[in-house]
């Protein structure tokens, strides 16, 4: 970053981005919003390593969130169990409003129906602050596949002596339950193979150890651009601007493969509603900045900056909805 930008960035060896506004240098206080809230550093927490979908919308968003705030703001990788242990740390912190969350569907609405020791209960132990964006999913197969379309996978599926082999970037992932999805629009059967990593699950979709997978737009648009994989079909409501040869699930007749990874902000229950609200002001601020917007669009993502109550309203029916998936598919992990 250029010297004269207002901003430290350090990273340290445990992969904690700090950001610091410059002395003064923006105008604000804490006080613009109507609360002495903030008055001191605030963490972010994101369950994924640096590098991955999570960590890049926390580390953008980030950086306009200090100039609206006012103050530091550390990024905290706390990696593990699909994200679980970073939502776990911080449902279980101080709700001051100095303990932030970036969450995924994966461990706010899909692991309170897979997992039967969850620690948390995130619709009693959170507060949704805001939505701030989505990630639509690729279905993709290895280029060497005689596959070509989502229709003749089914058919190749169908066709197929046993199960299909699928990775997934974890048991509980959107990705997994996403693959179970489709195989139950389909007609056919699938053998989640469950990789420890987002890198070891996309070696073994290049190799050709698996018949297929689903990979987000984000991650996957530039393994099919590479020539790595080919992409099949998405399951946005249309056809993403990255990828714009490759129809959506609607338009080969399996409208209902309409599925996605929403992240969001959280804080622990209990948080005043005031710093609520200051901090879903300044996260919708920055989500309309267009910069904000650009980059994350260029990254794959839809950028979204719901209002609190939305985001309750969409986190209540997403567990709603994954709930029914995993209960279809008769899965429980410990």
């Amino acid at each position: 970053m250029p010297a004269s930008t207002p901003h430290a960035l350090v990273i340290d060896r445990r992969h904690m981005l700090v950001l610091t506004a410059g002395a003064c240098s923006l105008g604000l206080s804490g006080h613009a919003f109507g609360q002495a809230y903030p008055d001191r550093p605030i963490r972010l927490t994101v369950g994924f390593p640096p590098g991955t979908g999570p960590d890049t919308v926390a580390r953008i968003v980030s950086q306009k969130l200090v100039e609206r705030l006012k103050q530091p703001m550390t990024v905290d990788n706390r990696t593990g169990a699909g994200g679980q242990i970073a939502v776990q740390g911080v449902a279980k912190s101080a709700p001051d409003g100095y303990n932030l969350l970036l969450a995924e569907v994966g461990s706010i609405s899909i692991a309170p129906a897979a997992f039967d020791k969850l620690t948390y209960d995130p619709l009693k132990e959170l507060i949704a602050v805001s939505e701030v964006a989505r990630a639509d999913f690729l279905l993709v197969v290895p280029t060497q596949s005689p596959v070509k379309s989502a229709a003749e996978f089914v058919q190749a599926a169908k066709a197929r002596s046993g199960r299909t082999n699928f990775a997934t970037f974890g048991a509980g992932t959107p990705g997994h339950f996403g693959a179970e999805l489709f195989a139950a629009q389909g007609g056919f059967k699938i053998e989640p193979v469950h990789y420890r990593s987002t890198g070891d699950a996309v070696t073994a979709i290049v190799a050709g150890d698996v018949e297929g997978a689903f990979v987000t737009t984000a991650l996957g648009s530039a393994q099919v651009k590479g020539g790595k994989v080919r992409a099949l079909a998405t399951t946005a409501d249309a056809r993403s601007k990255l990828l714009p040869d490759v129809p959506t699930f609607a338009e080969v007749g399996m409208p209902k493969v309409d599925f996605s990874s929403w992240l969001a902000f959280f804080v622990p229950a209990g948080t005043p509603e005031p710093v609520v609200a200051t901090l879903n002001r300044a996260i919708v601020e920055a989500m309309r900045d267009p910069q904000v917007k650009d980059r994350l669009e260029e990254s794959g993502f839809r950028v979204i900056g719901s209002s609190a109550a939305d985001a309750a309203k969409m986190v209540r029916s997403e567990s709603q909805r994954w709930g029914q998936i995993v209960k279809a598919t008769g899965f429980k992990g410990n």
